[in-house]
């Protein structure tokens, strides 16, 4: 298992390292916190990394200094679990950019205060932009918000990595108040109906027009239709296409025994009760990008852990082989 709050970097003969990355609402830190992070830094072979979540990581650590790193720093982890609300992108707003149109940290902050670490079906970027030059990349954000003078336009569906997506333009010109409602309608929305998919692969999932029926529809008042239920198996019992809930780049079918080779992301769609198994290995980011293109093998490499344990481990839950 990880230490508390870390994130294992390296394996070099043997030899692992790790990082932690502190929460830090919005990139905004006192001196004397950043004393702190020099200190602790200085006395543990540390060395400091600033992130593109706008946190302040310290990489380059030993498992056994973990706890008493966390005891000196007198701060939280940034993360909770893998699959949450991982970090709001804020950028300065008109409190401090001269090209400003709205409070961006005021919006920025609050969105924070309300859905950092809460949890998710996949992992869960938000980011907030101050004008439409989009600094906070909102979007390429699950949930991006920008700034004009009208209002704010929101966003959703946005991401990088290995498959790339530009956000949809769900509202536009909405009130500080609107767009925290519009906001929490999606995030209720998507973490009753999603699977391990962020947000944009559940909107190509269902479809862009019945994702803003459902979500304007209980934002104006009206009813929806409710959402079909996935299945993961026919009648029959012969085997299917692996569920499109996600983009993936593996063939795993129901009925399949998992191998090497198997697709992180394919195993967690037809197999989901694979994911205690996983986690129980220390892989707990099972809906980050890499999942969708990374097989058994890479992954386990990558993690350090024993491949044929981990293997049978995800075969013992395998309908086919039980």
């Amino acid at each position: 298992m990880l230490p508390k709050g870390a994130n294992l970097q390296k394996i070099r003969e043997g030899n692992r390292t790790y990082a932690i990355t502190p929460h830090l609402p919005g990139g905004f830190i006192k001196p004397e916190v950043m004393q702190k992070y020099v200190e602790v830094s200085k006395k543990y072979g540390g060395t400091m990394k600033l992130t593109s979540a706008q946190r302040i990581m310290i990489t380059g650590l030993k498992a056994e200094n973990i706890e008493s790193i966390w005891e000196e720093l007198g701060m939280q982890p940034a993360l909770g679990f893998a699959n949450c609300v991982r970090s709001v992108k804020i950028c300065p707003g008109n409190a401090f950019c001269k090209r400003g149109k709205q409070d961006s940290i005021k919006l920025g902050l609050e969105l924070d205060k309300r859905y950092i670490k809460k949890e998710m079906p996949s992992r869960i970027k938000l980011g907030v932009s101050g004008c439409p030059n989009s600094c906070s990349e909102s979007f390429v954000k699950d949930v991006g918000v920008i700034g004009t003078d009208a209002g704010w336009d929101v966003y959703v569906g946005g991401s990088a990595g290995s498959h790339p997506r530009l956000a949809d333009k769900l509202m536009e010109s909405l009130d500080y108040e609107d767009t925290l409602r519009i906001i929490d309608i999606v995030m209720r929305y998507y973490q009753k109906h999603a699977d391990i998919e962020r947000i944009g692969q559940f909107i190509e999932r269902i479809g862009l027009e019945k994702f803003k029926t459902d979500v304007l529809a209980e934002f104006y008042g009206e009813k929806s239709a409710p959402i079909e239920p996935k299945v993961s198996q026919s009648a029959a019992g012969e085997k299917i296409v692996p569920l499109p809930g996600g983009l993936t780049e593996g063939n795993l079918v129901f009925g399949d025994q998992i191998t090497g080779d198997s697709v992180i992301s394919d195993i967690i769609r037809v197999y989901p009760q694979t994911i205690p198994v996983f986690r129980s290995f220390g892989m707990g980011c099972l809906g980050c990008p890499s999942s969708a293109g990374e097989p058994v093998t890479q992954a386990a490499e990558i993690h350090g852990i024993n491949m044929p344990e981990l293997l049978a481990a995800l075969n013992k839950v395998v309908p086919a082989n039980n």
